[in-house]
């Protein structure tokens, strides 16, 4: 009776384990898509004069100033996106939030056409290969660690929205080139952190997410999660290490 009921065990265990790796396989591929689709439309626009100068305000000169209103929403479209897609996630169907998840993707691109304008071809994908050995690493780490990380969260979820509001505070009022470049510092190591730490979330959350459709929107979630922390680690590394044109 015991042999049975440990076999039992070990054949739900090894049930569980490939159902986990299955999930997590589906994760990384859809994230991987999104990344490249992401890419694809970042180098169409920041390479096509028609497109990225609709985004660029210029004065009476001629001369780039900043955004224009185009420009500005563009650059927050996304984050009105993810936020909708995190409210919506249980109500719409899972069609509709991957259609919304390749939405956000293409969106993340038009709002990436600067960097094609800023720093040269070789560096963006020099950065991006340290970036993909980085994030690869990170995201082991996070799915193999039996440290819990969950008290990371709340640090770097408020870290990640310090940043942003002081960057954005930077970009309109005090346009510092050293508060830049100390804030890319602060964001790799908050990118650092969210990758071991959303990977293991994506993990844990697999357990509790039931079956059917509910698994496969977790998977789409969890591949928002790591593709954030991606694009976050990139932009970051690209503006500390990349080469200016």
């Amino acid at each position: 009776m015991n042999l049975e009921k440990q076999s039992s065990t070990q054949t739900s265990a090894v049930s569980v384990d490939q159902g986990l790796r299955a999930h997590m396989l589906r994760v990384y591929n859809y994230m991987t898509s999104a990344l490249l689709l992401t890419g694809l439309v970042a180098y169409f626009a920041g390479t096509t004069p028609e497109i990225y100068q609709l985004f660029l305000a210029q004065n009476a000169d001629g001369m780039i100033t900043g955004l224009s209103g185009l420009g500005w929403l563009v650059a927050l479209a996304p984050i009105g996106m993810v936020l909708v897609m995190g409210v919506r996630m249980n109500t719409v169907s899972y069609s509709t939030l991957k259609t919304m998840f390749w939405g956000y993707s293409i969106l993340m691109g038009l709002s990436l056409f600067s960097i094609f304008l800023v720093y040269t071809g070789a560096s963006i994908a020099r950065v991006f290969f340290i970036t993909a050995g980085t994030f690869g690493l990170l995201s082991l780490y996070g799915y193999s660690t039996k440290r819990d990380l969950t008290s990371w969260g709340t640090f770097l979820s408020v870290g990640i929205l310090a940043v942003f509001l002081v960057s954005l505070a930077n970009v309109i009022f005090f346009k510092s080139s050293g508060l830049d470049l100390l804030l890319s510092y602060v964001g790799v190591f908050l990118a650092i952190g969210l990758t071991a730490y959303d990977t293991q979330k994506v993990k844990e959350l697999y357990y509790h997410s039931g079956s059917g459709e509910m698994v496969q929107k977790a998977s789409l979630m969890g591949a928002l999660s790591l593709y954030f922390d991606f694009i976050y680690l990139f932009i970051n590394l690209l503006r500390i290490l990349g080469d200016r044109r």
